[in-house]
């Protein structure tokens, strides 16, 4: 299993501000936070927290206002759009509710895309796509599209598709968001089980506490910032409990 000492993902003094028409909103402010190789992270709180706009920057698919973002040991603050976009799709691996699968392809053609898009031959990484498939207990589906896949299922291939390139981290978006509860509870195993016999460093934004206690560590935004954290492997009551200390 992966060190877990090592910091994949730090953040310091990050800052975010938005302008909308004449009034300027601090969706982050002065947030300090990382993620150990092999760590699995839950980041909660209330809407317009700033859970999502952390997500966003940690991935590089923002930029922030002030502060340092250091990814598998490169600071994306320092690079230019088209180096950061090579870190994004070779790094990081995004999952979110809406399961983002291309409807006309397979689902094992769908786990393929990003490889290439990054310019590798199907062929040379077909066992990497097969041993995803059995990994996501998708193998007799590989050849279905998504409309022939459940919710659950599809959710699966969109996992599949994040593992693919082996990133650094995977970020994943209310993933279970879009599920019923047996599909969700299926979907957190799967995620936990990866962190588990993988190595593989999970940082999750969710609002359900239930979804929060498979973490490490549940990390709490209010306001753009840091309020609370708990660790280690959380349990639903005590989260639900510092929920409702902090009002949130």
């Amino acid at each position: 299993m992966a060190n877990k000492m090592t910091n994949i993902l730090e953040t310091n003094g990050l800052n975010k501000q938005y302008q909308m028409g004449e009034v300027e909103i601090n969706a982050l402010r002065g947030v300090d936070f990382s993620v150990r190789q092999g760590e699995f992270v839950a980041v909660m709180g209330p809407s317009g927290s700033g859970k999502s706009t952390l997500l966003h920057l940690m991935g590089g698919l923002d930029t922030p206002s002030d502060g340092e973002i250091s990814l598998a040991g490169m600071r994306l603050t320092r690079l230019s759009d088209d180096e950061i976009t090579v870190i994004r799709r070779r790094q990081v691996g995004f999952i979110f509710q809406f399961f983002n699968l291309l409807p006309t392809l397979t689902a094992a053609e769908n786990l393929a895309l990003p490889l290439l898009i990054d310019g590798k031959r199907q062929a040379d990484y077909q066992a990497r796509i097969e041993e995803m498939l059995r990994l996501v207990g998708l193998s007799d589906r590989k050849d279905h599209k998504p409309d022939q896949l459940s919710g659950g299922q599809q959710q699966r291939v969109a996992i599949a598709r994040a593992l693919v390139t082996q990133p650094a981290i995977v970020l994943a978006d209310e993933p279970t968001g879009n599920l019923d509860s047996k599909s969700g509870s299926e979907i957190l195993q799967l995620l936990r089980r990866t962190c588990d016999q993988q190595g593989q460093t999970i940082v999750m934004v969710t609002h359900d506490p239930r979804a929060a206690a498979y973490a490490d560590r549940v990390v709490f935004l209010r306001d753009g910032q840091v309020v609370r954290e708990l660790k280690p492997a959380p349990n639903t009551q005590a989260i639900m409990d510092v929920m409702a200390e902090l009002e949130l």
